[in-house]
């Protein structure tokens, strides 16, 4: 996929497959992805469950492998064996904000060890002087107490419990934080206090999130550009307002019909578009992901990307 040239790509994805088991049991869970994400933007990847979101933001960090293609962080190639040297910089560079924020801390560890763990790891502080500055910084910058590092996980609740799997990831000072569907678990109203606090994070320390998410509501707002997964395959990448304002892929659109509206008389009389594979022949003319303008990629065949172009008004 052509960058632009001005922008400053941190993440970049060319081709990548990836499969689970071998032979003729493998499973290709994401199929020839390819995108960039420039520094400073809020990335988001949205898709059904299974669509392949969270296999390729565990991608990023190294959890999954690449079957094929590669995944480059700042240039370099950070996909299949590295240096000891790369890899520790990958693994304090990126971070990850889990779903799940109460599978994703150590039960038996005090807030004050999940916190300071990556900072032992890494020997990132002077002293112990520096270390306790750091972690009791951070725990008031997303709004909980330093009184608050003696207790437990259970002791807290589920937005408590992500707010501190967020201090975790920013005490690192990365550069890059995937955050999969980091709200998904959450009250409504505790979800836009930590929108707000993913915000406020990104403006002070110049972040770049990947925000995986299945809900394209939820990510309107925060995103400067989506990507639309489905079952491996990126069907759409445009600007947050572009997407919304011109859906070209057919499952784009069944998405947006499925977001709900906040007005009875419309939610119950509005039509719910099915999206149906079937509805594409690509036994002759293979798809692609094209880039049809406005920074708008859309996936299909010569003769879709047409009457992609023509519905978009670029012809």
């Amino acid at each position: 996929m052509t960058d632009n040239n001005e922008k400053d790509v941190i993440i970049s994805l060319r081709n990548v497959d990836i499969s689970f088991g071998r032979g003729k049991k493998a499973f290709k869970a994401v199929s020839n992805a390819s995108f960039d994400i420039y520094r400073g933007e809020t990335f988001s990847l949205v898709g059904e469950s299974g669509s392949g979101k969270t296999t390729i933001g565990r991608a990023i960090i190294r959890i999954n492998q690449c079957s094929a293609g590669e995944i480059l962080f700042n240039g370099q190639r950070i996909s299949g064996k590295l240096s000891h040297s790369l890899e520790r910089e990958v693994i304090r560079k990126i971070q990850m904000v889990f779903q799940d924020p109460a599978a994703s801390l150590n039960e038996r560890a005090t807030i004050e060890y999940i916190i300071s763990e990556g900072l032992y790891n890494f020997h990132l502080y002077e002293n112990e002087k520096d270390r306790i500055e750091k972690i009791e910084k951070i725990i008031q910058e997303v709004g909980l107490l330093p009184e608050h590092l003696t207790r437990y996980p259970h002791e807290f609740s589920g937005g408590q419990r992500q707010r501190i799997g967020l201090a975790r990831a920013i005490v690192m000072e990365p550069e890059f934080i995937i955050a999969d569907e980091p709200i998904s678990a959450l009250d409504v109203s505790i979800r836009a206090q930590v929108l707000n606090l993913l915000k406020k994070f990104q403006k002070e320390k110049g972040l770049t999130y990947l925000f995986i998410a299945h809900d394209l509501s939820i990510v309107r707002f925060i995103s400067d550009r989506i990507a639309v997964i489905h079952k491996g395959d990126i069907v759409e990448i445009a600007p947050s307002e572009e997407l919304f304002n011109h859906p070209l892929h057919p499952y784009t659109k069944s998405l947006m019909s499925a977001i709900p509206v906040p007005d009875p008389l419309i939610e119950k009389n509005k039509e719910l578009f099915i999206y149906d594979q079937s509805m594409h022949d690509y036994s002759i003319n293979k798809p692609q992901l094209v880039d049809i303008g406005n920074g708008h990629f859309v996936f299909g065949n010569e003769e879709e990307i047409e009457k992609y172009k023509i519905e978009r008004g670029e012809k």
